[in-house]
């Protein structure tokens, strides 16, 4: 579903990502770890043609990341780590927004998504908490039922009930054949829900698998803690 391969991309002098090679396969929840810094949202951004890459190559459902932008968007549920939208407008059109972007008629499953979520569609978007607007942003990226969901941070800013919630959506959605690819965080939530992960150290990757053979916690220290150097 996703194959990257030797990517790099720098910011003048400041590493964004090194050398990065992963493979993402069809199905299931994929983790994708790291502190702030390491390297998660500047691969995300590149692999959604928002960043052209320094070297390297990157595919999406088989498309070039630089080459077929548009023919990925038009397929990939993308929900940012900000939760942004323009705040004089409503709840309901930003959703349809999204939605008329993509020219497609999404209203029943915004719906839906709404009610279990228990988003108040009438608000203006300067009127919502943090987690409100992540809300919003969950609509945006599943209301079109993609093959694909690219999510960064998804769960930060959402309380217990929410994120429950949140995750038995992509649960249902992962049942139904889609793919997702998320970075996090929350070691617990990927070792719960992702089937394989995959941790960035300094824009390098440094181990990735299953997680039940990784032990995503105690891996994680490993590597931050100095304890594995690889």
């Amino acid at each position: 579903m996703i194959q990257i391969n030797r990517l790099t991309k720098t910011y003048g002098k400041a590493r964004g990502v090194a050398d990065l090679t992963l493979h993402v396969p069809e199905g299931g929840c994929f983790g994708f770890i790291g502190p702030n810094g390491a390297g998660k949202s500047t691969t995300i951004r590149t692999l959604l043609g928002l960043l052209s890459p320094t070297a390297g190559t990157a595919k999406i459902l088989g498309l070039d990341c630089v080459r077929e932008r548009n023919a990925i968007l038009s397929q990939v549920g993308y929900m940012p780590s900000e939760a942004m939208f323009y705040p004089d407008m409503r709840v309901r059109e930003i959703i349809r927004l999204s939605a008329n972007l993509r020219k497609m008629d999404c209203r029943a499953q915004a719906d839906a998504l709404c009610e279990v979520l228990e988003l108040d569609t009438h608000k203006h978007i300067r009127e919502l908490s943090l987690g409100n607007r992540k809300k919003v942003s969950i609509v945006c990226a599943m209301q079109h039922r993609p093959r694909l969901y690219i999510l960064d941070e998804p769960t930060s800013g959402l309380d217990p009930l929410v994120q429950r919630a949140f995750w038995s959506e992509l649960e249902k959605q992962c049942k139904e054949g889609a793919t997702v690819f998320l970075s996090s965080h929350v070691l617990y939530e990927v070792q719960r829900y992702c089937d394989r992960a995959a941790i960035i150290r300094e824009g390098r990757l440094v181990v990735e698998g299953t997680t039940q053979e990784l032990d995503i916690e105690n891996k994680f220290f490993d590597y931050y803690e100095g304890r594995v150097t690889q």
